[in-house]
């Protein structure tokens, strides 16, 4: 079985599975970066086997998605995705359209896909979001990816799979810019499940532990594990967590 792929309005390329059963709730996944969108295929097909419409979309800007990264926040791309849902959307490889009116919508993101899950999850047409080692605010340096140096070696390391300039990616610095902790007043907790570890070193646990706290999540606090990343989610400790999240009112 191969991915299905999709675009979602002028730029937004994504690739996506249907349930496996008859169902109209819906999970879609945002990635860390820089990262490669085929590693998301083991997660498209674990949701699709548990009875999900589940969508991996590629952020304005990167990958085969167009538009210019970082020119507007990325959890206005999940917004983008949802907004098209109900209206049809064609699978390119059979020139198949669908259209899903979702019953419940489910978001997991990880790393920098943590902060689109957590301000998307402001939209009232989200039941749940799960963020794994999120960042939740750029303000907080890294011990291993400080923003500036991130910046210039993805442009370098990454190419034309991430395209943008240095005064957007700057705005990732002002505090307010796709920045959760700027939001937290606007945010409800008891959509949000946040998993981290004590150990990773490319974001700090103490500000997330802070920001679960503020905005009243659920925090899973791991004592090791590194920086987390999305695939940890299927493994039965994690996922036995997570599915009675996404099953609570």
């Amino acid at each position: 079985m191969r991915a299905l792929r999709t675009r979602f309005g002028k730029d937004i390329v994504a690739e996506f599975l249907p349930p496996r059963r008859r169902s109209q709730n819906v999970i879609i996944l945002c990635g860390g970066m820089p990262g490669y969108p085929s590693a998301k295929f083991p997660l498209l097909d674990f949701f699709s086997k548990k009875g999900y419409w589940v969508f991996s979309p590629r952020y304005r800007g990167s990958w085969e998605s167009g538009g210019r990264f970082l020119r507007i926040s990325p959890d206005r791309d999940v917004i983008a995705v949802i907004d098209q849902l109900p209206l049809g959307f064609k699978d390119l490889w059979n020139n198949k359209t669908y259209r899903v009116k979702p019953d419940k919508i489910y978001l997991i993101g990880g790393s920098f896909g943590g902060p689109a899950v957590i301000l998307s999850s402001r939209d009232a047409r989200i039941t749940k979001a799960i963020a794994i080692s999120p960042v939740v605010d750029f303000r907080v340096r890294s011990k291993v990816d400080p923003i500036d140096w991130l910046g210039k070696f993805v442009k370098e390391a990454f190419g034309e799979g991430y395209r943008y300039s240095m005064k957007d990616w700057n705005k990732l610095k002002n505090g307010r810019f796709y920045n959760p902790v700027a939001y937290s007043d606007d945010l409800d907790g008891k959509k949000l499940f946040i998993i981290h570890a004590k150990d990773d070193d490319v974001v700090a646990w103490k500000p997330v532990q802070k920001f679960a706290r503020r905005v009243g999540s659920q925090l899973m606090l791991l004592r090791s594990g590194g920086h987390l990343s999305m695939p940890l989610i299927v493994k039965p400790r994690f996922y036995k967590r997570i599915h009675k999240f996404l099953k609570s009112k």
